[in-house]
């Protein structure tokens, strides 16, 4: 019980609104539409991706689909299985693509969207880690601000002290240990995962270049 009581007295409701909601709050207004959902979102893969695992993966499908589409040719390159929505996608548009070129258009289309996608999810967690001390400091001076209003009563000055020191924690707390570290890891995690989809793509576009064979105009005899 004494050791329950020593933690509540670490615990705040409105401490932790004025923190935590308004640094989501102020991150949600600087990003773009739909951003913060993607942002929570990269909070499973978080904990599950494993970028060398995947590599690894990405290797074994894409001999898998060189040997498939030299014997039987491109068109039979999605037919081979994978388990990855973005191996799934690449080999349906090897096989799709009519040109090398167009195929190549693709992927680098592809992968600039995903990079896109990465740095808006790492973005929105930069910018909690960003508001989150700021919000802290506003915390503290509304508790300074209504400690010194009840400097006549001692026994109401605690617990606004209490809100502007826990506001302070809870800003350093959600901005060095939760939202940076956060954005940090997606950061790290898409730079893995970005460097084998590029290797995997350039294979493809390669094969894509060697089995594809480009499409010439037919030059009319003049009459």
């Amino acid at each position: 019980m004494v050791f329950l009581e020593q933690i509540g007295r670490f615990f705040d409701p409105l401490s932790l609104l004025i923190v935590v909601g308004g640094a989501l709050v102020v991150a949600w207004l600087r990003s773009a539409r739909g951003e913060a959902a993607a942002a929570f979102a990269a909070l499973g893969p978080l904990l599950r991706a494993d970028p060398e695992a995947d590599a690894a993966a990405a290797v074994r499908v894409a001999n898998a689909i060189e040997a498939v589409a030299q014997a039987k040719g491109l068109a039979c390159a999605d037919r081979v299985e994978t388990a990855g929505r973005f191996l799934r996608q690449a080999a349906f548009q090897l096989a799709s693509a009519p040109t090398a070129e167009s195929f190549a258009i693709w992927a680098d289309r592809e992968l600039e969207d995903r990079r896109r996608r990465h740095a808006a999810a790492s973005g929105f967690w930069n910018a909690v880690a960003d508001t989150a001390p700021a919000m802290g400091m506003i915390g503290t001076i509304i508790g300074l601000i209504g400690m010194f209003a009840q400097m006549d009563d001692p026994a109401r000055i605690g617990p606004h002290m209490a809100m502007a020191l826990l506001t302070t924690l809870y800003g350093i707390l959600l901005s060095s240990v939760i939202a940076g570290p956060i954005a940090a890891r997606l950061e790290r995690l898409s730079e893995a995962e970005l460097a084998w989809q590029l290797r995997v793509l350039d294979r493809f576009t390669m094969l894509a270049r060697a089995e594809l064979v480009p499409l010439r105009p037919v030059l009319r005899a003049a009459s």
